[in-house]
């Protein structure tokens, strides 16, 4: 019966850390903190064994440390780093590899597209749109969470936990 809900958070959660970061540029912590904490309450529900929630935990740790060196440098967010941390922490490292790539793929979209967008004049109807003008901006930033979190949302379905939940 809780199995549904607790199955909705990580997907609900990814897609809400996109679409903030898509119209704010920012990933509230709270998302980071509630999937931490979702993923505690997923473990037991799905009855995860103990070595299986080490081995999600520590690819949460990498990753965790991986985004704050990247932040370190200026490469990513700081909300961003946080993002792909819990992320992880779901996916574990049975798909991270196909995450990472995922993210990679689909960040270079995103900054290709940005690149695009950037180059061309907007129309007048969206100059009065805070959003559309902080994404239009050609020294702008590049919301990342929104490949983080599409990743994730494609490789959910993939993880083994995932599976037993759903069946």
């Amino acid at each position: 019966m809780f199995e549904y809900p607790v199955l909705m958070i990580f997907p609900v959660a990814m897609a809400f850390a996109g679409a903030m970061d898509f119209f704010t540029m920012t990933i509230p912590n709270r998302v980071s903190v509630l999937l931490i904490a979702a993923f505690a309450v997923a473990a037991v529900v799905a009855g995860m064994p103990l070595a299986a929630v080490g081995n999600h935990v520590m690819a949460g740790v990498l990753l965790l440390v991986i985004g704050i060196v990247m932040f370190s440098r200026g490469w990513l967010g700081g909300g961003d780093a946080k993002l792909l941390a819990a992320a992880a922490l779901w996916i574990g490292f049975d798909n991270l590899f196909i995450y990472l790539l995922q993210v990679t793929m689909l960040g270079g979209l995103l900054a290709t597209t940005l690149m695009g967008f950037r180059g061309f004049t907007l129309p007048v109807r969206f100059t009065a749109e805070e959003w559309v003008n902080r994404l239009h901006k050609a020294d702008g930033g590049i919301p990342y969470g929104i490949a983080i979190a599409g990743a994730a949302l494609w490789v959910y379905p993939s993880t083994h936990w995932f599976l037993a939940l759903s069946t």
